[in-house]
């Protein structure tokens, strides 16, 4: 396999731009991700509920309009998509700092921030998996996978922590605003792509267009393969209880462990080195254990935030540190494996409805688990609700274990036409 740091789409010019323009948006992602818990803990006095329902609408959009956003992205040129949502997710963040300078800065202006990006994030991020495949060849979709993956690592080795200190420099709205300029950027590198996207153009005799037709279509690719439902089931198992444990860590480490916000961005940095060495080491533990056994590993590992608590008996850095790297470690471990999986078994026709199904399943627990875990910190506590969510957590690789995929050693051929349900 080739290695993430080589391979030929450094002189793919289309592609450097597709990647310039994703590395932008994932720095700028760690500074409003960081930012807007923690201004809403540390100067809006947000509880665990608040913290779970800020996480869960900027989730929502994707279970309640991903099937939709399916069938338009495969309708309609993606890229076109993808440059009007970084802009409007410009706008909708720019609001923050806005709001902190007029002083009506709310936990209710959040809340409809988290939303209104969510939405437009569900819009976008469905054209974006969509899009590669049309960008690329089929046999470079690892490549470029992994390409991405590592923007998105080197973005979280960094990010949170400068953010950290630049949150405690200039304040947590001006925070928000650096991921605001960010998509403004992102979308002028999308503008300069060359590559033509051919439109979805009918042919004589083709039967008239059919919205909920083409949804089902959608919904067949992934419920007629019993691999993609199998990642189905294990992504959104490990999505539930991880969101549980996300939605009280931020609450365990500013107010039970007592850590500055600066500190706290450490901790995540130190958790996307994690992520780093997983996309730098995945080629190989793949090709060794084989794709089926390295997402086995790679989606039990987050049974680390089981080790959360023990910071409570002391070297709270350390422990959190060390927690967080594992579980970070695991996600371009399984997220690199099984989204190439997806894109290469799929017809390019379909790829727009078949990521809409994926992330309407497997994100539509997020919301539900930031929902529980902001509930559960409340009755149960932090502690408790780090536990519970670790456990059901690490439940998801049952579904690895006992389906088709564990027997993969490498990618299966796409679907046909005659398979789909």
């Amino acid at each position: 396999m080739k290695s993430s740091l080589g391979g030929h789409l450094w002189h793919h010019r289309d592609f450097r731009r597709f990647w310039f323009s994703d590395t932008v948006v994932q720095f700028g992602n760690q500074f409003s991700v960081f930012a807007l818990p923690v201004l809403a803990v540390l100067s809006l006095n947000a509880t665990p509920l608040d913290i779970g329902i800020i996480t869960a609408l900027a989730i929502a959009p994707y279970p309640l309009l991903g099937l939709f956003v399916g069938v338009w992205a495969d309708r309609f040129r993606k890229r076109r998509i993808m440059v009007v949502c970084n802009f409007g997710r410009m706008v909708t963040l720019a609001t923050v700092p806005v709001g902190f300078v007029l002083k009506v800065l709310s936990l209710t202006q959040i809340f409809a921030v988290a939303l209104v990006a969510g939405i437009f994030s569900v819009f976008f991020d469905i054209s974006y998996q969509a899009y590669l495949p049309i960008l690329v060849d089929r046999g470079d979709l690892i490549e470029g996978n992994q390409k991405l993956q590592l923007s998105a690592s080197g973005a979280q080795v960094a990010g949170p922590g400068i953010a950290g200190f630049v949150y405690q420099a200039i304040g947590g709205a001006f925070t928000v605003a650096v991921d605001s300029v960010g998509y403004l950027v992102s979308a002028v590198a999308l503008l300069a792509i060359r590559k033509d996207e051919p439109p979805r153009v009918r042919k004589d005799g083709d039967p008239a267009p059919d919205f909920f037709k083409e949804m089902r279509e959608g919904l067949s690719v992934v419920l007629g393969s019993g691999y993609l439902r199998t990642i189905a089931a294990a992504t959104a198992t490990s999505n539930l209880g991880s969101n549980m444990v996300q939605a009280v860590v931020v609450i365990f480490a500013l107010r039970t462990l007592h850590f500055a916000a600066s500190e706290y961005g450490l901790v995540l940095s130190i958790g996307a080195v994690g992520f780093l060495a997983g996309v730098l080491v995945v080629n190989r533990v793949t090709a060794r254990l084989g794709l089926g056994p390295t997402l086995a590993l790679s989606i039990t590992l987050p049974v680390a935030f089981a080790l959360y608590p023990l910071a409570l008996l002391g070297y709270a850095f350390v422990v959190l540190s060390v927690s967080s790297f594992i579980v970070g470690a695991s996600i371009p471990l399984y997220n690199v494996n099984q989204i190439s999986l997806r894109q290469a078994m799929t017809p390019n026709r379909l790829q727009g409805r078949m990521n809409a199904t994926m992330r309407t399943i497997v994100w539509g627990t997020i919301p539900i688990g930031s929902l529980i875990g902001g509930v559960l910190g409340v009755e149960i506590g932090v502690v408790d609700t780090i536990y519970v969510g670790s456990a059901i957590a690490a439940l998801a690789v049952a579904w690895i274990l006992f389906g088709p995929v564990i027997k993969l050693r490498r990618q299966p051929e796409p679907i046909t036409e005659s398979e789909l349900i």
